[in-house]
């Protein structure tokens, strides 16, 4: 398997690194298509990345809502994205059985905002090997993602990141409090900033998530501003046609000047400091 995420030298590349793919896999083709346009971005920005899609969703709002193509197939696909083009690859669990059956095709498996206090899923997801990816929850604060550090060691795990996505603000919206980049980092993980679930407009009445994708330029500035050691967004080539979380994705074909931006800010960071 490809090294684990935080294994890849990204303190020395004087860039943040990247966790970027769609919502989900959707069919044999998209994933490739997703990738690949990625990785070359990635390369020529010397930024390193680890592919994400969800192999299923299961916190949808809908019962009519889109959850996957069939659990090994799509867990196949992500093991044969991660062969062909060389990164290593990160996909969401929910369950302990989850945990085990896509540690065998995956190297990073991501802990879902709603369930990161799940004691014994963090368990299960440490005891695999893998690296972890742990979302605060939107009804967390950034401190208390201590406790959560704390299960993840005492399960001996230290190979793991925590990932901030907004925190819930009234019904429909969330917002971003960037003070919780430095205050997760005091736990001595990698800390990443999702930009585009951060945008989530989550409860609508029609069943389906809205999103402000304008803003995720925005988000993430400010997550390279504050000192995030990671991005997380997802991005499709027609977001209106996406099976999950269309709303706040962002356009496949923007990715390139959005990193571009965002790494002439870490640059700039890192020759002032």
């Amino acid at each position: 398997m490809i090294p684990a995420l935080t294994k890849l030298n990204y303190t020395n590349s004087g860039n943040f690194f990247l966790i970027a793919g769609p919502c989900v896999v959707e069919d044999s083709e998209n994933p490739f298509i997703v990738c690949e346009s990625l990785v070359a971005t990635c390369a020529r920005l010397h930024i390193p990345f680890a592919f994400k899609a969800s192999y299923r969703k299961a916190n949808r709002s809908s019962i009519n809502s889109f959850t996957g193509i069939g659990d090994r197939e799509a867990l196949r696909l992500l093991r044969e994205v991660g062969e062909r083009y060389g990164v290593p690859v990160v996909t969401d669990i929910h369950t302990n059985e989850e945990a085990r059956m896509a540690a065998d095709y995956v190297d990073v498996l991501q802990i879902p905002a709603f369930l990161c206090r799940q004691t014994e899923l963090l368990r299960a997801a440490a005891e695999t090997g893998r690296c972890v990816n742990v979302k605060k929850g939107q009804f967390l604060s950034p401190e208390a993602m201590e406790q959560v550090s704390g299960k993840m060691r005492a399960f001996g795990c230290e190979n793991f990141m925590l990932t901030e996505r907004g925190t819930t603000f009234g019904y429909q919206d969330l917002v971003v409090d960037f003070r919780g980049v430095p205050t997760m980092q005091k736990n001595g993980v990698p800390v990443v900033v999702d930009i585009t679930h951060s945008l989530q407009q989550p409860n609508q009445s029609a069943g389906v998530t809205g999103g402000r994708p304008d803003m995720i330029e925005t988000i993430g500035r400010a997550a390279i501003a504050v000192g995030a050691d990671g991005i997380f967004m997802e991005t499709h080539p027609e977001p209106a046609r996406a099976k999950s979380d269309g709303a706040n994705m962002l356009r496949l074909d923007l990715a390139e000047k959005l990193l571009e931006h965002l790494v002439a800010i870490r640059q700039t960071i890192v020759h002032l400091s």
